[in-house]
């Protein structure tokens, strides 16, 4: 049996582990709570790009803000995989990475990681992707500009991400982009408004430039959004493993103590017995020495 120092070092640790998940399960909460209500602040203003966007449309196909670039598109599918930027966060990256590898062709598919986490699992499994970018540390005014251009390079988009259920709950998936903003575009409200058409609104320098800009930042908004959700994903996998290690560690430390006591009752009854039979030598001494 170990001596009740040695297990009293190790209760000791417990607790320190104890205190230490209980923070960043705190500080994933808050996390949660902040990135929800810049979802629902850029939601807001996506809105109104959408209404004067339908109104301008000028082709039912979505351009990605290309407009008359005469640069050549590139024929393969881009995918863009939301990772998170540290180990931190669960399994949930692992099980994203798998999902896209079932999907991906060296041939007819290239990658675009955001988060070091992604990169390093990609380059564990012997796979090359075109560009990284790290995870926005802020949760809003997130520069996805360089992202876009990449983009727009391509023929198709995909966007591999995590998604938020619940604090308990976090899922993969997979979205093309211009789905995804025709997907934000339905969701949209549809109050009456003012027709916006060049009969009634001079559009400088023409509608098809102010077409291709806004596709460009409501692409800029999807994208910013699903890190947002990745991010979301994140923390809650976060609090997720952190609640399971302070559970770990409570029921841990709990068996140390127990073992504690255990050991510090043996210590004693060791004792108990030594002057027990010490007593027992003692009196057969004295017997002896009267006889």
């Amino acid at each position: 049996m170990r001596h009740p120092q040695d297990i009293q070092k190790d209760e000791a640790a417990m607790s320190t582990l104890q205190e230490l998940t209980n923070a960043f399960e705190g500080i994933a909460s808050m996390k949660i709570a902040k990135i929800k209500n810049q979802v629902l602040q850029a939601t807001q203003f996506f809105n109104e790009l959408w209404g004067i966007y339908s109104q301008l449309r000028v082709s039912p196909i979505f351009g990605f803000g290309r407009g008359n670039a005469d640069e050549e598109v590139i024929d393969k599918e881009l995918f863009i995989i939301i990772t998170a930027e540290g180990g931190f966060s669960g399994d949930i990256d692992q099980k994203l990475i798998k999902y896209m590898l079932k999907s991906y062709n060296a041939e007819q598919h290239d990658i675009i990681v955001i988060g070091h986490h992604g990169a390093i699992q990609l380059a564990q499994r012997n796979v090359s992707y075109e560009k990284y970018y790290k995870l926005p540390k802020k949760d809003q005014n997130i520069n996805v500009t360089p992202i876009i251009r990449e983009v727009q390079k391509y023929r198709t988009t995909s966007v591999f991400y995590q998604q938020y259920v619940s604090l308990m709950v976090q899922d993969v998936k997979r979205i093309e982009l211009s789905s995804a903003v025709a997907q934000k575009g339905k969701q949209a409200t549809d109050e009456e408004k003012d027709i916006i058409s060049e009969a009634n609104y001079i559009f400088e320098p023409s509608t098809y430039d102010v077409v291709d800009y806004l596709e460009s930042i409501m692409m800029q908004i999807a994208v910013s959004q699903l890190i947002l959700d990745s991010k979301l994903a994140q923390y809650a996998s976060r609090f997720r493993a952190m609640s399971a290690s302070n559970q770990r560690a409570s029921e841990a430390k709990t068996d140390l103590h127990m073992e504690y006591n255990r050991a510090r009752r043996a210590i004693k009854d060791e004792r108990l017995k030594e002057i027990v039979n010490s007593l027992k030598k003692t009196r057969k001494k004295s017997r002896a020495g009267a006889s």
